[in-house]
Parts: structure tokens; sequence; C-alpha cells
């Protein structure tokens, strides 16, 4: 255990929390109460179905694993943050973040409206240091610009696109830039988290089957970068900051060096052509999480690419609860002050606007 005056205090850019079990049957418009995401737990499989299809099986064992009481009760999960040193965090959805696979226009829009409002009652109007991440449309430009504005009005700061989207929607579209003006406008951070927009998670079977699945799982973010960037998106949105949670932060500057070649060699095959290099786009507006990853650091320390962020994960297991302190001090041992500043409060800081007091942070 660490002792509390040597407790090193950190913002998380990713964390999630579950959801009261019948939101959605409760809130939903009565002809789509039956329809709204919910978990069955059944004797072999905790089911995950959406829009009354089963998109997901898990082991009990598992979904008990990542369930401690604060991840269900937001007092209970106050006392978490501090006794792990977290003072904000971003907080994205659980069951929730499977409605980015339904494929209904009307009930995905509602489904996220209700998270939405649920996520307001109890986290915004809570505390300041809950950053609920708000859940969109990912059918319909048109309603996701709508939920935007609405969103921005309830002091959400954050929102949660999916890495993967319906065919045929790719985040290169130019249809996109309606939402993107909106939350540029609003100062909202554009987030998007692995693993989220399909129930296809194995991609792989056999031998190494589990890793190199959890591995697929970041290609997808990557991918929604390279597309804001390459398609020209954030030249015409240079206010809008983007951030992918649980994807790592080392893998950023190889990409941008990958896009670069391309950028400084492929020039006359570019469109658009782009007003800054890759990397310069990278730098200047694309923020990346981690939990563990030994590289992570030496990245903020050694390359041009600064933006990188630190998140718990709460309370999935390959998170850092409850031993937040203990991987802290093993990743900030011998760094030097004003990165482990940047890493821990500062990249967080300067996206979302939240500080946490001044002694603590000292």
């Amino acid at each position: 255990m660490i002792a509390a005056d040597k407790k090193i205090w950190v913002n998380s850019a990713d964390s999630h929390v579950w959801e009261p079990p019948k939101l959605w049957e409760e809130n939903l418009p009565s002809h789509l109460k039956s329809r709204g995401p919910r978990v069955d737990r059944r004797e072999k499989h905790d089911v995950y179905i959406v829009d009354n299809e089963e998109v997901i099986f898990m082991k009990p064992d598992m979904l008990d694993a990542i369930s401690p009481p604060g991840m269900l009760n937001l007092d209970l999960r106050m006392a978490d943050l501090d006794e792990q040193g977290i003072w904000a965090e971003v907080v994205f959805a659980s069951t929730g973040l499977w409605m980015t696979v339904m494929k209904d226009r009307e009930l995905q829009r509602e489904s996220a409206r209700v998270w939405n409002d649920w996520a307001y009652a109890d986290m915004i109007k809570r505390s300041e240091r809950y950053l609920p991440a708000a859940m969109l449309s990912s059918i319909s430009t048109e309603d996701a610009a709508a939920e935007v504005e609405r969103v921005a009005k309830l002091g959400f700061k954050a929102l949660a696109f999916p890495t993967t989207l319906p065919e045929p929607l790719e985040y290169n579209a130019k249809e996109w830039d309606t939402v993107w003006a909106v939350a540029e406008e609003a100062g909202m951070v554009v987030t998007f988290h692995v693993g989220t927009g399909t129930s296809e998670l194995v991609v792989t079977r056999g031998p190494g089957g589990a890793l190199i699945n959890y591995w697929e799982t970041t290609v997808p973010a990557q991918r929604c970068v390279v597309h804001l960037v390459s398609s020209g998106a954030l030249d015409r949105f240079p206010k809008l900051k983007l951030m992918t949670a649980e994807a790592g932060a080392s893998w950023m500057p190889a990409l941008g060096d990958r896009l670069d070649e391309a950028f400084r060699q492929h020039a006359r095959w570019m469109h658009p052509k782009l007003e800054r290099s890759p990397s310069e786009i990278l730098k200047a507006q694309v923020y990346s999480s981690f939990q563990h990853d030994e590289t992570a650091i030496p990245t903020a320390i050694h390359t041009p690419y600064k933006n990188v962020l630190w998140g718990s994960d709460y309370p999935h297991l390959e998170g850092t609860f409850p031993h937040t302190q203990e991987v802290l001090h093993e990743l900030f041992k011998d760094v030097p002050d004003a990165v482990r500043h940047r890493v821990t409060l500062g990249a967080f800081e300067e996206l979302f606007g939240v500080s946490m007091p001044k002694a603590l942070a000292a």
C-alpha cells in the first residue's frame, strides 16, 4: 500500500460504469421499451441483447470480476477514486456501448438519448469529477449532430463514437462534417474507445487467439485517426480534438512517420491536399490513453508527440484497479516532473478543462 503523502494523483481518460439494469426498459418510448440494450444472466453465460438480438456472450465470472460496488454505486465509486488517487475520469458506458451495433435509426437515437439523460442526472449533476462520454447515433449524422448540440447544453465534455461504423459509413466521409462542426463549436472532445461498433470481436480462432483478438481491437481505433487526418477533416476543423481510449500511445508517432512518408512521396495522388503534414496534425489535435504500457512515457519524453494520457480502465481486467498507485509509481519512476505532470494531469486538463485542487496536485 502506498502512503497517502506519496500518492501520485492523476486524471483518468478511460473508465466504465454499469447502468441501472432496466434503464432502457423504463425510459425508452413505449413502442421501443422491449428493444433497448440489456444483459440477461443465464446458467452458463451472461448475454448482451440489443434490439432482441443476442450480440455477445460472456462468462458470468468475468462479469462479476469487473463489477466492484463502485462500478454500480456512484457514491461508493468516489471512494474508489480517492483511494486510487484519481481526481477526474472520462466515463464510458458498459451495456450502453452495445447500442452502437443497432440497425434501427429511431431505436439507436432514442437509446442514446436515454443514456445521456441518465448520465447527466446521475454523473454530471453529482460531481465535476465524472465526465461521461455522451452516446450518439452512428447510423445518422443528422441525429448525431442534433444530440451533440443537446448534450453540449447539459455540460458534457466528451463524445463517444464507435471505432467501427455500420456499412457503408466511414469516418473519411464529408457527411460527418456537420457533426465535427458542432463538436468543434462546443469544444467537445471526440473519443474512440477500442472494441466498439461491432459484435465480431473474435477475428481469429486457434493458437494465439486470445492475444490476437485483443490486439485486433486496437486496429479500428488507429483507422479512425487515419481517416480523420487523411481526409482533411482535421484541417477543416483545426480546433477539433480527438482522443483514442485504451488504444495505447506509442504507435502514434510511428503512425505519423508512415503517413508523412506518403504525404511527402505520394503528394501528386493526394486528395484532398492537406495544409499540414499528418504528424503535425497528430501533435496538434489527437490524444491517446494507455494503462500499463512501458513505451508510453518514453514516447512522451523522446518523440515530438506529447499528447499522451493515462487511463485506469476502471474496473476492467486489463485496467489498473485496485493497484493503481503501484502501477503509477513503477511507470513514473525517475521520470522528469514536467513529463509526469503532462501525462497524469496536464494533457487531460488541456482537453477537458478540469483541474484538480492544487493542494492535491502538488
